[in-house]
Order: structure tokens, then C-alpha cells, then sequence
């Protein structure tokens, strides 16, 4: 008997890989059409634009959840069995930080950076910097950290919300923008690869590009940075 005192320890499958929640989206298909770049749209607009768009559904998403991601119930930034993220302090050692404080500096992380007009222009005038597109994937990897908790530590809340279909399509449209514009590393991944390879075989990513790039770490920050 799995988990029995004379039997082999099995690790119970999360509750986001079991049907029929992982089979849960408002989209059925593939999520290609909404990522291609639109003909005559700027590639920094549109990766500026879905950018900013992602952040605001996922702060929602958080908004809903956080009355429940406290420091007595979330003391790490888990993102699964055996992995913590940390962050950087002002000398860049890691710090362990319970999962709330964690995602309140990364929120405001990232929120400082979209409303920088030098990094992310309102005006056509100057254009977009050099640094955009790593800045575009800084943002990425601290937002799927976001992701991977609330899916391995407060789905559960998610679905008591009956909000599965829906946080189950802005991560297949997360995921699969980032593969057309190389937004993650494989390793970023990991965390929730189970998930992604599960909505593949479901051919939400059909005919999306799967190369990856090379990231850099995100701009350092002046007081504090998330851990790369």
C-alpha cells in the first residue's frame, strides 16, 4: 500500500496535475495566435505591452490568494518539495524571506521598472534600451516564481474560488509567450515542468516556437534584489 508502514513510500501527486483541474481552461486549442507578434506592431511594444498585462493578472491572481500566503503559513518561498527561492540583500547574500515579504519586494521589483519611462517608454521618442529584452526576462523569471508558489502551495484556495480555468489559461499563455519570444531558461522551469509537459501533450503549445535563449540576471537593484 502506497505510504503504508510496510509498504514503499509514494509521493502524492500535486494537486494541480490531477485531472479534471489540470484539464481546466477557458481556451481550448492552441494559444498560438494570442502570442505571434501582430504584423506592423514594434517587438519591444508587444513584449512591453504582454509584459505589463501579465503582471496585472497575476497581482489580481495574488490579490485574491494572500489573505492565505502569511508567515506562519507560507515561512519560505516554496516552489515544491526540497526548493526555496531567496533573495539578495543590499551585499547580495541570500536571504530566506517568508513567501508573502518575498513576492511584496518582487511585485514592487517589477513595479518599479515598468513605471521607469527609461526602461520601459511610454513615448516613441528614444525607443526601447539596449538592456530591454533582459529586462523583459528578469521580470519573467521573478513572475514564474510567483507562479510555481501559488500553484504548489495555494491551489487548493484556487479551486475552493472556482478560479482554476482560469489561472490554468494565464500560465499557458505566460508559458507559451515565453517560449515564442525566449523569455525562460529550461532550469527556470522546473518547479512546474510537469505542468507544462502535461498542457503540451493537451497541444496548447502547437505550433509555438520552443527555443530557448540565454538569460542574464535582472538589473541590479540599489537595496535589494531578487536571487538568481
Amino acid at each position: 500500500m502506497p505510504n503504508s508502514p510496510t509498504g514503499p513510500r509514494v509521493a502524492a501527486k500535486p494537486l494541480f496535475l490531477c485531472k479534471p483541474f489540470v484539464t481546466s481552461q477557458l481556451v481550448k486549442g492552441s494559444f498560438s495566435t494570442i502570442v505571434v507578434l501582430p504584423k506592423y506592431v514594434d517587438q519591444g511594444e508587444w513584449l512591453a505591452l504582454n509584459v505589463f498585462e501579465f503582471f496585472d493578472m497575476l497581482n489580481r491572481f495574488y490579490g485574491v490568494i494572500n489573505e492565505f500566503c502569511t508567515p506562519r503559513n507560507c515561512p519560505s518561498m516554496s516552489a515544491g518539495p526540497g526548493l526555496d527561492y531567496t533573495w539578495l540583500d543590499a551585499n547580495k547574500k541570500p536571504m530566506r524571506l517568508p513567501a508573502p515579504t518575498y513576492i511584496e519586494y518582487v511585485l514592487q521589483w517589477i513595479n518599479n521598472r515598468i513605471n521607469d519611462e527609461t526602461i520601459f517608454p511610454t513615448k516613441a521618442k528614444g525607443g526601447f534600451p539596449q538592456s530591454f529584452e533582459q529586462t523583459c526576462k528578469g521580470i519573467y523569471k521573478q513572475m514564474f516564481r510567483i507562479f510555481a508558489h501559488i500553484y504548489h502551495t495555494h491551489f487548493d484556495k484556487i479551486l475552493h474560488m472556482s478560479l482554476e480555468a482560469h489561472f490554468n489559461s494565464l500560465f499557458v499563455h505566460f508559458i507559451h509567450f515565453s517560449r515564442t519570444f525566449n523569455l525562460l531558461e529550461q532550469r527556470d522551469l522546473e518547479p512546474l515542468r510537469a505542468l507544462i509537459e502535461n498542457f503540451e501533450e493537451q497541444g496548447l503549445f502547437k505550433d509555438g516556437s520552443s527555443s530557448r535563449a540565454q538569460q542574464q540576471p535582472p538589473q541590479q537593484q540599489q537595496q535589494q534584489q531578487p536571487q538568481q
